[in-house]
């Protein structure tokens, strides 16, 4: 029988802006509840907004540096900030009060997660180390060694039992956190640097990097399934994974937005509604909505 595809109802429509940014939007992040939408940017800061409205709820202040990345803990009473500060910042979401300031790396900070179990952050910067943090105390509990340049991305499977980094080494690393007797999974392939990361709710994980092409791994194969892109010289910036793993999004420099079809590999849509260079994506955790952050500096106000 035939099956309506998802990405058959992904529209550019009803644009709102999210528009306070005084410097590039450099990630976003949805709470779980879809309820909230978490912005940073260059200028130093973080915005708290209410997704259906782009009423900003509140701006977060602390971090003396561009802010890198940004994201919710699993259950939405979190949030964590990267930035070039060399730190990382833990938010209770309620208060806006920042419970835990990290500081043992000693350059920009570029990356930050969750583990959806709930136990563990792990962050990443220029001084080529990934970094496992007690989420409940916020001491540091392990580095995980391996890359020989900057760690740009990490994501957590969501399964909490494995994690993945990716570097300026041009390498995948894919990281056993509850066998440490095991080796990690080095994934070898791609050309540039490894900006952005991303696992599926089936287990695949998605690269991309500065070569312009994103890649779709089986890590436990050590296979790469597909290779996405790379006619067009950009850097891909952002990734993001439909709820049911059967689309994949992913923005890079230019002002389009990509949505592939990861059974088959081909391009489904390109979205265009930035007047600039598309940075961040990221789906509603219910899978209804798709948003994306751009470099574009918009003034005009929603009501």
């Amino acid at each position: 029988m035939w099956k309506r595809h998802p990405s058959e109802d992904f529209t550019v429509d009803n644009i709102r802006y999210f528009s306070r940014h005084k410097g590039e939007v450099n990630c976003c992040a949805f709470s779980p509840d879809c309820q909230l939408l978490l912005t940073c940017c260059d200028a130093g800061k973080l915005y708290l907004w209410k997704t259906s409205t782009a009423k900003l709820l509140a701006t977060v202040s602390g971090h003396t540096g561009p802010v890198k990345c940004c994201v919710f803990s699993s259950d939405g009473g979190l949030f964590a900030s990267a930035s070039h500060d060399c730190s990382v910042r833990i938010w209770c979401s309620s208060s806006i009060k920042c419970i835990h300031t990290l500081t043992a790396h000693r350059r920009s900070v570029e990356t930050v997660s969750f583990s959806p179990d709930g136990q563990w952050l792990l962050s990443g910067g220029w001084d080529n180390r990934a970094l496992i943090w007690s989420i409940q105390s916020g001491a540091l509990l392990e580095e995980l060694k391996g890359h020989n340049a900057a760690v740009q991305s990490s994501v957590f499977s969501s399964d909490s039992q494995s994690v993945a980094t990716g570097s300026w080494d041009r390498a995948v690393r894919v990281w056993k956190l509850r066998d440490r007797q095991t080796e990690a999974v080095v994934l070898l392939g791609h050309l540039g640097n490894v900006a952005c990361l991303c696992f599926s709710v089936t287990g695949m994980l998605a690269s991309g990097s500065w070569d312009g092409t994103v890649r779709v791994w089986l890590p436990e194969r050590h296979a790469c399934l597909f290779v996405l892109g790379g006619c067009e010289r950009v850097w891909v910036r952002s990734l993001a994974f439909s709820t049911d793993g059967r689309v994949l999004a992913s923005t890079a420099e230019g002002d389009m937005v990509r949505i592939w079809d990861v059974s088959t590999g081909e391009c489904l849509k390109k979205l265009q509604g930035h007047k600039d260079s598309a940075y961040g994506c990221v789906f509603t955790p219910n899978g209804e909505l798709l948003t994306s952050g751009s470099e574009q500096l918009n003034e005009e106000e929603n009501n």
